[in-house]
């Protein structure tokens, strides 16, 4: 399919007798912001990680293409370079650099200077916050701050797909309000984004599409706004 970013076919991911992923298929198409929910220990993390070749040492079968060329064999920090980036779960900014430093260093592997602080000041415009703190270490922010930080800096490469990891988790409901603001503005943009989220109601809300995980299984899939208003997730996921 020409418009397929990202396609997962057969993944099972074990750790020794543990089947954490147990043959999942999964795709992203051009423009498209899909949300994967579940609850916490579905294997959702463990999916993002498989697709960037981040996981620990364990057994990996199954298929993952992004842009039709197979990940399997790809080393984790090549994939930036093919504009796909990932806001990993717990944000891991680099604690001893300031904003500007992280946000350079989301920007490394392009050599267009002028624009990429065209790009930094477009941030500090989306996230005020930081252009506030600018010369702050990442590591004083707070845990709101560094959300922003660590979204701004995977979107300096200008990336073809962008991986999500729980991007609310922890937050201040306000900060949470924020996150999902700047998730459907990137969306708008035409950035194909694939969210992990356990706050159901909100993923829903913002995706196209969505898959429900369930102990390392696909068990639901579709439109995103007919699953939210489905009994199933509503009893599962939404509390209603």
């Amino acid at each position: 399919m020409a418009d397929n970013v990202l396609k997962i076919a057969g993944l099972k991911v074990a750790y020794g007798g543990i089947k954490a992923v147990k043959g999942i298929d999964l795709e992203v198409n051009r423009g498209e912001l899909v949300t994967l929910i579940g609850a916490n220990g579905a294997g959702k993390t463990t999916t993002l990680k498989a697709i960037t070749g981040t996981l620990p040492p364990c057994k990996v079968e199954g298929t993952i293409t992004y842009l039709g060329q197979a990940l399997n064999a790809n080393k984790s920090f090549k994939l930036v370079e093919q504009k796909l980036a990932m806001v990993p779960e717990g944000r891991g900014v680099f604690t001893r650099m300031t904003i500007h430093e992280n946000l350079l260093m989301g920007a490394y592997t392009r050599n267009d200077k002028a624009v990429i602080e065209t790009d930094i000041e477009k941030w500090y415009t989306v996230f005020p916050r930081l252009k506030e703190r600018s010369s702050q270490l990442a590591g004083t922010l707070s845990g709101g701050e560094q959300q922003m930080l660590a979204m701004a800096r995977a979107l300096m490469c200008h990336p073809t797909l962008l991986l999500l990891d729980e991007p609310s988790m922890g937050l201040a409901p306000i900060m949470v309000e924020k996150i999902f603001e700047v998730i459907r503005d990137v969306s708008k943009q035409g950035i194909t984004v694939l969210l992990v989220e356990q706050n159901a109601k909100l993923a829903l809300q913002a995706a196209h599409r969505a898959y429900v995980m369930e102990s390392g299984a696909i068990t639901m899939t579709g439109n995103a706004q007919d699953m939210l208003h489905d009994p199933r997730v509503q009893a599962a996921y939404l509390g209603e």
